[in-house]
């Protein structure tokens, strides 16, 4: 039987900073899960329909429901929470 063990990122905090990060992340983890199931030749679909590879999140981040970005929100912030725990150190560099 498979029991998860994720990282424990309950004690880690992140700074106001990284936490605007977080929705740029979420928006390009649905991006990424998007091009693979595009890849997949799923298409946008009012229902999820598997046999037909239809599917209602094949939209654009903005037209998600809040649930759905809640589950890329959290996604990415557990990646953040984790690569902080493991003792690495995100620093913001301003780009021109």
């Amino acid at each position: 039987m498979y029991t998860p063990k994720p990282i424990s990122t309950n004690d880690i905090n992140l700074s106001p900073e990284i936490l605007a990060l977080c929705e740029t992340l979420a928006k390009n983890t649905h991006d990424v899960w998007a091009v693979g199931r595009i890849k997949e030749g799923w298409s946008y679909g009012a229902t999820r329909d598997d046999a037909n590879k239809k599917h209602p999140c094949l939209v654009p981040y903005e037209e998600l429901s809040d649930s759905e970005k809640e589950y890329d929100r959290n996604t990415a912030m557990e990646t953040l929470k984790v690569i902080v725990s493991l003792g690495y150190e995100i620093a913001c560099k301003i780009r021109n």
